[in-house]
């Protein structure tokens, strides 16, 4: 759909419950808007990684209701800090940056509601771009589900991905279970 910006807000708030992606990021003040209209509408929202989800879009794909949140599997996923430029007086350029940092705390603690990462892993993985595979966002909490199948007849959900389909791994009831806080503490480290 291209960059988040007023326009297209404006479209998602007065339109839809569905959102889907390829979603490349865009201006943070408008992607909050389309944010807080999903949280104030009592409608099930689904959201859904196609090709890439990014910036604020990736904050967005978190967003959705919980168990409806999906990606296909050779979609990316990319979650960081938000970025901004000023110029100007000195005065006016420190009032801007302290804005800036605001919105960055806010982001990190809606990634961290909607994940159930502890916030100081949040901090640590949007320090820096940060790349996920859907595999990948899935451990993380940022979607429920990687799907493969569009739903056929008679279903009302699209097939999940096996784990053991995307990964050279052992299925999933081979693995030991994983501790996904300390995973991704590790490797923002």
């Amino acid at each position: 759909t291209g960059p988040i910006d007023d326009k297209v807000a404006g479209d998602v708030i007065r339109t839809s419950l569905y959102l889907s992606s390829p979603l490349p990021g865009g201006v943070v003040t408008a992607g909050l808007a389309i944010y807080d209209t999903m949280q104030y509408i009592s409608n099930p929202i689904s959201t859904w990684c196609v090709g890439q989800a990014a910036s604020i879009g990736s904050l967005l794909l978190a967003a959705g209701t919980k168990g409806m949140r999906h990606s296909l599997p050779n979609a990316r996923i990319m979650v960081h800090q938000p970025t901004g430029s000023s110029s100007g007086q000195a005065t006016d350029i420190a009032i801007h940056a302290k804005e800036i940092i605001k919105l960055k705390r806010q982001i990190n603690q809606i990634f961290a509601n909607h994940t159930g990462q502890p916030l100081e892993t949040i901090e640590g993985l949007l320090e820096r771009d940060h790349y996920m595979s859907p595999m990948e966002a899935l451990d993380f909490g940022l979607i429920d589900r990687v799907l493969v199948h569009t739903p056929q007849a008679g279903q009302d959900e699209p097939e999940p991905v096996a784990a053991a389909a995307l990964s050279s791994s052992p299925a999933p009831e081979q693995t030991p279970p994983r501790d996904k806080h300390r995973r991704f503490q590790q490797n923002i480290a």
